[in-house]
C-alpha cells in the first residue's frame, strides 16, 4: 500500500503529528475530538466558527495553524453537516474531502479523529474500515511511467482514533486490492498486455496465502474449442491468455467456489469496427473488470476469508490486422453455440461467454462477471452506478445491499426474455449486438445465453471503472462492492 496506516488512542491535544483532523457540525455544534482542541486552545474553535470563519457545512475544510495549547503544528476541520442525520454518503464524502485536503502541502504524518463520528446505521468497524479506504484512495498516486514531480507531497502516514480492539486487516487488504485494480487499470497498454497481467497473477501466488494461478494460452483454448475469444484474439500481435486464479480458504477444500469473472481487453482498437481516434487511448481502461479481479482476489486472500474464491481472466487485446475477425463471420464459442460477429467492438461478450462455460467446471456456487461493457450503460446510468443484471432476485438483492453498505452502487437493470429477439439473426445461434435500443441489456441477455445453468450475475462498470481525461484515471470499483459481497457470505 502508498499509505501507512495504524491505530492510537493518544489524545488530540497532545498528539504528536503534522496535522490532525476533527470534525464540526452545523450550527457551531463539535465533534468530541473538536471539542477537546477547543478547550485545549482556550475556545479558539468556537470563537471562529461564530465569526463565520469556520463552515460545519457538509464537507467544508478549514485549516488552523500552531494552536496554542496543541501540540499538533496544525488543524484540518472539517464540516459534517447534522449531526442528528449524518449517513454513509454524507461520511464518506467528508472523508474523501480530507483526504483530497491533505494532498498538498507539508503534512505528511496525519492523525485522523473523525473515525469516532457516529453515523446512521454504521458500526464503528465501519467508519474505521471507510477511514482506511478513503484516504489510501486518495494517497495513491501513479507513478509507474512517471517521476514524481519536484515539490510533489502529500500523506505519508495515517493514524486513525480508534477503540482497542478494532481492526485494520479487512480495510488494509481491500484498499491494497483496490489500489493493485487502479494500477494494472493505468498502466499504458504497451505494457500492460495479456503476459504482463499472467504474469503478474503468478507474481501474487508467490506472496499470498492459499493463492494459486493456471495459465492457459493459445493452444489450449483452442483444444477447449474457445472460438470466441480467439476470435477477438486474431488480429493482435500479443497472444491470449486465460488467467485463472484460485483461493482457497474454506475449511472444506471442495466447497463450491465463487468465480468472479473479469473482462480483460488490455487495448480495444473495435477492431474492424474501428473507434473513433479521439479518446481511443482511454481504451487501455477496458481490462478495468479484470483489474477489479485481481483486487478482489488479493484482497480475499490477505484477510482470508473462509470461502473458495476463483477469478478468471480473459485477458486479450482487440486490434485490427489482415487476420482480424471481421463483421459477417461467424464463430463458434466454447458452449457449441454460434454467434454472428455484426460489430467487432462488441467483442467483451465473447470472449467473457467463453470465459463463462470455462468456469462452470469448477461447479460453482454463483458466478459474477465484471466488465466494461457498453456505452449504453454510461448513458443510461452516468458514473455513479454500476449496471446490475442477473434473473437471480436473490443474488440482485445481495450485490445491491454490499454496494450500499461500502458506497458502491449498482442499479438493476431488466433482462427480460422480450429483449432477447433483438439477438436473433439468419446465419447464427445469435448476433454479438442486438441494435441501437437498450444495448446495456441486450449485452446481459446475450451472456445470460452461456449461464443458463448457474447462478450468475452481471455488472457493467463501463461508467464507473475509471475517471474521463488526460488526469483521470482507474477509480478500482467494483473491489469494495464484491470483496463486501464476499465477506457476506463469509459470515
Amino acid at each position: 500500500m502508498t499509505l501507512s496506516v495504524s491505530l492510537t488512542q493518544d489524545s488530540c491535544a497532545q498528539v504528536l503529528a503534522d496535522i490532525i483532523v476533527v470534525g464540526v457540525y452545523d450550527q457551531g455544534l463539535l465533534s468530541p475530538a473538536a471539542q477537546a482542541v477547543d478547550d485545549a486552545s482556550g475556545g479558539a474553535i468556537k470563537r471562529l466558527c461564530e465569526r463565520g470563519d469556520v463552515s460545519g457545512k457538509p464537507a467544508a475544510i478549514t485549516r488552523l495553524f500552531d494552536l496554542a495549547g496543541v501540540t499538533a503544528q496544525r488543524v484540518l476541520l472539517v464540516g459534517l453537516g447534522d449531526a442528528a442525520t449524518l449517513d454513509a454518503p454524507r461520511y464518506i464524502k467528508a472523508l474523501n474531502e480530507a483526504a483530497k485536503a491533505l494532498k498538498a502541502g507539508n503534512a505528511s504524518e496525519v492523525v485522523s479523529y473523525l473515525a469516532e463520528t457516529a453515523v446512521q446505521q454504521r458500526s464503528a468497524q465501519w467508519r474505521l474500515d471507510q477511514h482506511v479506504v478513503t484516504f489510501s484512495h486518495q494517497a495513491y498516486r501513479f507513478l509507474t511511467t512517471r517521476g514524481r514531480k519536484p515539490g510533489e507531497s502529500g500523506i505519508k502516514s495515517l493514524r486513525i482514533a480508534a477503540d482497542e480492539g478494532a481492526s485494520l486487516r479487512a480495510a488494509q487488504a481491500i484498499a491494497a486490492g483496490v489500489e493493485l485494480s487502479r494500477e494494472l487499470g493505468n498502466l499504458p497498454p504497451n505494457i500492460c498486455t495479456p503476459k504482463y497481467l499472467a504474469d503478474t497473477a503468478l507474481r501474487l501466488a508467490g506472496t499470498l496465502p492459499s493463492f494459486s494461478v493456471e495459465i492457459l494460452e493459445r493452444e489450449e483454448m483452442e483444444k477447449l474449442g474457445m472460438g470466441a475469444l480467439l476470435g477477438v484474439a486474431r488480429g493482435s500481435a500479443n497472444p491470449p491468455r486465460l488467467i485463472v486464479m484460485k483461493y482457497q480458504g474454506a475449511a472444506d477444500a471442495e466447497a463450491a467456489p465463487y468465480v468472479l469473472i473479469g473482462k480483460g481487453i488490455t487495448f480495444d482498437s473495435g477492431g474492424i469496427s474501428i473507434k473513433p481516434g479521439a479518446g481511443m487511448d482511454e481504451m487501455k481502461f477496458d481490462m478495468c473488470g479484470g483489474g477489479s479481479v485481481f483486487g478482489a482476489l488479493h484482497a480475499v486472500a490477505e484477510m482470508g476469508l473462509a470461502l473458495n474464491v476463483i477469478g478468471v481472466v480473459p485477458a486479450v487485446e482487440n486490434m485490427p490486422d489482415g487476420d482480424a475477425y471481421r463483421p459477417g463471420d461467424v464463430l463458434t464459442s466454447m458452449s457449441g453455440q454460434t454467434i454472428e460477429v455484426l460489430n467487432t467492438d462488441a467483442e467483451g461478450r465473447l470472449i467473457l461467454c467463453d470465459a463463462i462455460s470455462y468456469a462452470k467446471r469448477f461447479k460453482p456456487h454463483t458466478i459474477v462477471d465484471i466488465a466494461t461493457l457498453t456505452g449504453a450503460c454510461v448513458v443510461a446510468l452516468g458514473k455513479h452506478a454500476h449496471g446490475l443484471m442477473t434473473h437471480d432476485d436473490a443474488l440482485a438483492e445481495e450485490l445491491l445491499k454490499a454496494g450500499e453498505n461500502v458506497h458502491d452502487r449498482a442499479w438493476r437493470l431488466p433482462i427480460w426474455d422480450d429483449y432477447q429477439s433483438q439477438l436473433d439473426t439468419g446465419f447464427a445461434d445469435m448476433a454479438n449486438i442486438g441494435g441501437k435500443t437498450a444495448g446495456a441489456i441486450t449485452a446481459g441477455c446475450f451472456l445470460a445465453r452461456f449461464a443458463t445453468d448457474v447462478r450468475w450475475a452481471h455488472l457493467d462498470i463501463a461508467g464507473t471503472a475509471w475517471d474521463e481525461g488526460r488526469k483521470g484515471g482507474a477509480t478500482g470499483r467494483p473491489v469494495q462492492l464484491l470483496v463486501q459481497w464476499l465477506m457476506d457470505r463469509g459470515t
